[in-house]
């Protein structure tokens, strides 16, 4: 059995096909974390916010 040049040019492609499609993928996926993780932050700063302005203690200081 002979292995010829168009037979190694397919074998390429095919891989070179299937990086790019698991590259895509795995862009998608990272993107999608990387909304989640900034909009969970997003949220805790604003809610965290809001909580502190509720128990906000006021401390007066005079000077004699």
């Amino acid at each position: 059995m002979t292995v010829s040049r168009d037979d190694i040019e397919a074998k390429a492609r095919q891989l070179i096909g299937s990086v790019e499609e698991t590259t895509d993928s795995a862009k998608d996926t990272a993107l999608l974390a990387g909304v989640a993780v900034v909009g969970l932050i997003a949220a805790a700063f604003f809610l965290g916010g809001r909580k502190a302005k509720k128990n906000k203690s006021v401390v007066e200081v005079y000077r004699v």
